[in-house]
């Protein structure tokens, strides 16, 4: 193993109960020695605007995957270092919308069950985000009366973000999903094309299939037919921009009951389509595959 190994970031010295032979720590000396190859380079005005996009999330598991860690990583690094990020997702359902706190260390919510202690210990310290949370109120403003609570970024945040961005360097500000209504969501969405072109990195975390509770033995190696029905149904129409297919989902999705229960890992997915610069042009399929039988799709808007 390369030296990197025993030089974590900053932010994963403080992830103290992580051993050293953890995938993690694996990924992290991966992130070092990129870095040190050629430093993630800044975005600026002349990159033009960052593109929007959907991540299918994880949950501690992500952690453990040594691939799909790599994956995520090297999509952060073929774009510009954002300024600052805001992420709606699928674990902070609250009307009116409201965001994370902004100062400097926001806590993390640890918001799963079952994993092994280590993952709730885990620490994502970000700079202070008070001027990107006042520029996202300004811009949102026409849609919703974004407001601030004590609340931390919740693992549909936190979780990614510190795989692709380790160094936790960047301001974040984290959404709630105000509706699950395709309408209302595409419309915060498009308030927030502006601030891509600020160095924004927007950001909607969700699963592209989430049925945890029909999930049986023998799925992680075969995927069940309603997961791969649903999955194949979302590719077709994102890679046709098919906003109408997409935004009608509750009649149209195959395996919909199952794929989605509850549709909140689906949704996000519209604030991030309707940040795009024309939402209804074909995405960019970036990760896809399957975890545990559930779709990995994630893709960007530009």
């Amino acid at each position: 193993m390369n030296d990197a190994t025993n030089q974590p970031t900053a932010t994963a010295a403080a992830d103290a109960r992580v051993p050293q032979d953890h995938p993690f720590v694996t990924h992290l000396a991966r992130v070092a020695e990129a870095d040190a190859g050629q430093a993630h380079r800044a975005w600026e005005p002349g990159d033009g605007p960052l593109p929007s996009l959907y991540i299918s999330h994880g949950a501690p598991p992500l952690f453990e995957d040594l691939g799909w860690m790599g994956e995520l990583h090297r999509w952060a690094r073929a774009m510009p270092k954002p300024r600052g990020i805001v992420i709606v997702s699928a674990h902070w359902e609250s009307a009116p919308a409201a965001m994370t706190c902004a100062a400097a260390g926001t806590a993390l919510v640890y918001d799963f069950w079952g994993f092994a202690p280590l993952y709730y210990e885990m620490q994502y310290s970000t700079p202070d985000a008070s001027e990107l949370g006042r520029r996202l109120a300004t811009a949102l403003s026409p849609v919703e009366r974004l407001h601030e609570q004590r609340r931390g970024l919740d693992h549909g945040a936190w979780v990614p973000l510190k795989v692709m961005y380790p160094q936790a360097d960047i301001p974040v500000v984290q959404v709630s999903l105000p509706s699950q209504q395709p309408d209302r969501l595409l419309a915060l969405g498009r308030r927030l094309v502006e601030l891509r072109s600020e160095g924004v990195l927007v950001i909607g975390s969700g699963f592209m299939t989430h049925g945890l509770r029909y999930m049986r033995p023998g799925h992680a190696e075969q995927p069940p037919s309603w997961s791969v029905e649903f999955d194949a149904w979302a590719a077709q129409a994102l890679a046709a921009g098919d906003i109408d297919e997409l935004a009608d989902f509750a009649t149209r999705a195959p395996g919909l009951p199952y794929a989605h229960p509850t549709v909140e890992h689906f949704t996000p997915l519209f604030v991030t389509m309707g940040a795009a610069t024309e939402p209804s042009a074909p995405v960019t399929t970036v990760i896809e595959g399957y975890m545990i039988g559930l779709s990995r799709r994630s893709f960007q808007a530009a």
